[in-house]
């Protein structure tokens, strides 16, 4: 049975391998810009910030000094902060930013999005050729925006946006961390075209309005994926990829960290149901536990997963710097992220889904 059971895991991780959009590649990466085919380009940056009082300023600032040819001004949205994210924003950003204070949070609405909405509002005016919507906490390349533009100028995409280089120091974060960059990109293979990562999204105003603007996805907790799949519902075309050199500064230096973050969402990506929570915690143990626990018992399909899914997790392994030996320990950081989303489950039934700093968004 069990040696049937590690045949079939095998023969999943094949797929994966070799069926699957090749997710387990690090890239597309977002390189150095080539020059634009428009030499000067109009962008509106929103920036919703929350008790950011950490963050902020290092962001705000790399975002005021982009080298961007055109326009750049930066809207800074605090909603609700009862720290110095505004005072430290302005101070950052100087002449480039404006600060706008967000009313409070209406009912049908997330955070995120009420405050994307409140910059919105204001950027618009300005009739940008492109927004780009960034969270709080990365700090951007230098040339980061330029190369964004570039790849939508190049590509024709309606929508741009790149996982930025999330923060891998603690041993909470270098076991954990590549993990949850590799299910990410499993879920939504960048060649596929249908995900976003919502720390950093560039988007063209006419594909916000084709799809009905922020307003469209305003109770939606996971924010870029809904995003992504509005645009791309109304006929806009996608770019996914991946950074070396915009980073996220927000720390998770220890493992619970790491499950509060994990737990606020994953019941969401399931849609709050039962029914594929069980399947979602079947298919974890079969695709991650199961292998391990044949190897040892010495079956040749479970030696077999283990060193396919091992050898897929490398190159993100080595793109976060850590030992390739550490590869091998995908299935424990799988058992981890199972246990989180049962946690997230727990949460939303108990009332205290999505929760983000003070608010349980997911009722």
């Amino acid at each position: 049975m069990v040696e049937a059971a590690a045949a079939v895991a095998a023969c999943a991780w094949l797929y994966l391998a070799l069926l699957h959009g090749r997710f387990w590649r690090v890239g597309p990466l977002l390189k150095p810009p080539p020059p634009l085919t428009r030499h000067e380009a109009r962008v509106a940056v929103i920036v919703p910030a929350r008790n950011e009082a950490a963050t902020i300023g290092r962001t705000v600032a790399s975002l005021a000094a982009q080298d961007c040819p055109g326009s750049l001004h930066i809207w800074v949205v605090d909603d609700s902060s009862m720290d110095e994210t505004a005072a430290l924003a302005r101070e950052a950003g100087q002449d480039v930013v404006t600060v706008v204070s967000a009313p409070p949070l209406p009912q049908g609405w997330t955070g995120k999005l009420w405050a994307l909405s409140r910059g919105l509002e204001q950027a618009l005016k300005e009739q940008p050729d492109y927004l780009l919507f960034t969270d709080a906490d990365i700090e951007h390349a230098c040339d980061s925006i330029r190369g964004l533009v570039a790849r939508a100028e190049a590509g024709g995409f309606d929508l741009v946006s790149i996982m930025v280089k999330l923060h891998c120091a603690s041993a909470a974060e270098r076991l954990l961390i590549p993990a949850f960059v590799f299910f990410f990109f499993m879920l939504y293979p960048p060649a596929w075209g249908t995900g976003a990562a919502g720390g950093c999204v560039l988007i063209r105003p006419e594909a916000l309005r084709r799809m009905g603007g922020i307003e469209a996805i305003r109770g939606e907790l996971i924010d870029d994926c809904a995003l992504a799949a509005a645009v791309k519902r109304t006929g806009g075309r996608l770019w996914l990829g991946l950074s070396d050199r915009t980073h996220s500064i927000r720390p998770y230096p220890r493992f619970s960290d790491i499950r509060q973050m994990i737990a606020r969402t994953a019941f969401t990506q399931l849609r709050y149901s039962a029914a594929l929570l069980a399947g979602t915690v079947a298919g974890m143990f079969l695709l991650y536990m199961l292998p391990v626990v044949a190897a040892f018992r010495g079956s040749v399909f479970g030696t077999a997963a283990w060193l396919l899914m091992a050898a897929l997790y490398v190159p993100l392994v080595r793109f976060y710097g850590q030992p390739v030996w550490t590869a091998a320990l995908l299935p424990f950081a799988g058992l981890f992220h199972t246990a989180a989303t049962v946690e997230s489950a727990v949460r939303y039934w108990t009332g205290r889904g999505g929760a983000w700093k003070g608010r349980h968004q997911a009722a």
